[in-house]
């Protein structure tokens, strides 16, 4: 068996920085066990295998594995995706177009323009919820390589949320700081609380940022995924609304941030959060960015 796939990246404008995303085509015949090896095979941080919906009113099926589980949900493969399949599909349309994916945490709705180059949004499946959890500050600085005083942000604390994967949200002091971190994923794995079997990863998140344009920055850490440093997190970014909502608030209407990551990688990215408030509660969360392809080719299975 030969399947078609290509390799985009995304969050970004460029090829060559972003987050690489590998998504293979017409994958309804792979078996589960496959697709884990398929993913390991490109150890990217995601890969999405794109599949007949069950609902043909839908655009397609979407499963997504990092190189060591799969995800009920993801920013950037969903961005990726929707890209990929328009790509496929309408090569050449300079009209926007909307797909609706199957995602094993729900139905996600994309937007997609292309002006040039490509560029989707997604509204997210589910809000984010706070999970109580211990978080001790100090043993998470030693763990990310940090003195217990880089962990200060204004009013923020250390705060659990997940909107589908869970995340650990860590505010950190200043650019210098973030620059500084050094993680040691066997201390994070031992301090990161598991919520019903699912571990939490880290994100570490400052004010201070290389883009001015930009309202966050951030770093996020999955040892758990068998990602060591992800370059760009859009389910991340859903949750991390609930921690702007939480310390900041947010006003009524739209509330719109660009959050700038994977710097420190040599791999910039920039994600668009929108979120909408209605009667003083989140009611919507958008994701968004740019994709861009840089390989294509033929999979043998």
């Amino acid at each position: 068996m030969e399947l078609d796939y290509v390799i985009l990246d995304v969050f970004t404008q460029s090829a060559f920085a972003g987050n690489p995303l590998a998504v293979v085509y017409d994958a309804d015949d792979l078996s589960s066990e496959q697709m884990q090896t398929i993913a390991g095979e490109f150890n990217l941080s995601e890969t999405a295998f794109v599949c007949a919906p069950d609902n043909p009113v839908h655009t397609a099926k979407l499963r997504i594995f990092t190189p060591k589980k799969e995800l009920p949900f993801a920013g950037h493969p969903t961005v990726g995706s929707a890209v990929a399949h328009m790509m496929r599909v309408e090569a050449n349309t300079q009209i926007d177009q909307l797909a609706t994916f199957e995602e094993k945490l729900g139905l996600v709705r994309c937007a997609l323009k292309h002006n040039g180059d490509w560029y989707a949004e997604f509204d997210a499946p589910t809000l984010p919820r706070q999970i109580e959890a211990p978080l001790d500050r100090d043993a998470f600085a030693l763990a990310l390589g940090l003195d217990a005083e880089d962990l200060y942000l204004d009013n923020h604390q250390l705060t659990v949320f997940a909107a589908g994967n869970v995340f650990v949200f860590v505010p950190v002091k200043g650019l210098e700081a973030m620059q500084r971190m050094q993680i040691d994923g066997a201390a994070i794995g031992a301090l990161a609380p598991s919520i019903n079997g699912e571990p939490a990863e880290v994100y570490a998140y400052c004010r201070e940022t290389v883009d001015h344009t930009c309202k966050w920055h951030a770093r996020m850490f999955a040892p758990h995924m068998g990602i060591p440093e992800d370059p760009a997190t859009g389910s991340a970014a859903v949750s991390f609304a609930g921690a702007i909502s939480l310390f900041d608030g947010l006003v009524e209407g739209p509330n719109v941030f660009w959050i700038e990551q994977g710097v420190e990688m040599g791999r910039p990215s920039r994600i668009r959060l929108e979120v909408s408030v209605k009667q003083q509660a989140m009611h919507t969360i958008r994701i968004g960015g740019h994709a861009v392809k840089i390989a294509e080719g033929r999979l043998r299975v």
